[in-house]
């Protein structure tokens, strides 16, 4: 059954949010204030979790407006959020399921969207048939030892030993989060159609990122 669209409150960042991840934000622009404050009305007057899309900036900048934004985007739910005397918010959420957005509307005053919930394709395949364990055991040893590497040349990765989640859709995104890939491919892995095609393109962005960091390794 689709999900009707609707609009949302946008938040255009230079960074790919995944579903699983955690995303620490300071809030101090007053647009995005205002957004907190209509983000907490709409939760108690709907009684559901607050939370806001996040998009990609694909060509632009954060601050000031005229980004270029993408169409696949993730919702951020609060879990928590504080709030100093001067009104700049401090808060942790985390990516929950992917959005498509239909179109960007006009800032009044923060980024909005018309956006719908967009369910992987093999939802309602079995994850054994999707994801079979043994290509993502291996998947796995690849992006920690590549992650090890990448914090050998001194680059910022997530810890290549960090504790996974069991549940291997989101294990998917978690390894992606982890990953030395760049924005373009995390942002490609997101807009998969499913989580089979998500895995296959994982695996060949990561063959490329190998030989990069191989290559790297061996000038230093």
């Amino acid at each position: 059954m689709s999900v009707s669209a609707d609009v949302r409150a946008m938040f255009p960042l230079g960074l790919v949010l995944l579903p699983g991840q955690l995303l620490p934000l300071h809030v101090f622009e007053q647009r995005y204030r205002q957004m907190m404050t209509d983000v907490v009305d709409r939760s108690e007057r709907e009684s559901e979790p607050p939370g806001f899309g996040v998009a990609l900036i694909e060509r632009g900048r954060e601050t000031g407006g005229g980004d270029l934004r993408a169409l696949t985007a993730t919702r951020a739910q609060i879990l928590q959020m504080g709030r100093t005397d001067d009104g700049r918010y401090a808060l942790m959420c985390i990516g929950t399921d992917r959005l498509r957005v239909e179109e960007w509307l006009p800032d009044d005053p923060y980024p909005r969207a018309i956006a719908r919930p967009w369910p992987d394709a093999d939802a309602d395949l079995p994850d054994d048939d999707v994801l079979p364990e043994e290509r993502l055991d291996a998947l796995t040893s690849r992006v920690r030892r590549a992650g090890a590497l990448a914090l050998e040349l001194g680059d910022e990765v997530a810890s290549p030993a960090q504790p996974l989640v069991d549940d291997p859709r989101t294990l998917l995104f978690q390894l992606a989060a982890m990953s030395p890939l760049g924005l373009a491919d995390r942002q490609a892995l997101l807009e998969a159609a499913g989580a089979g095609e998500r895995l296959a393109l994982f695996e060949e962005l990561m063959s490329v990122a190998e030989d990069v960091l191989t290559f790297r390794l061996g000038s230093v």
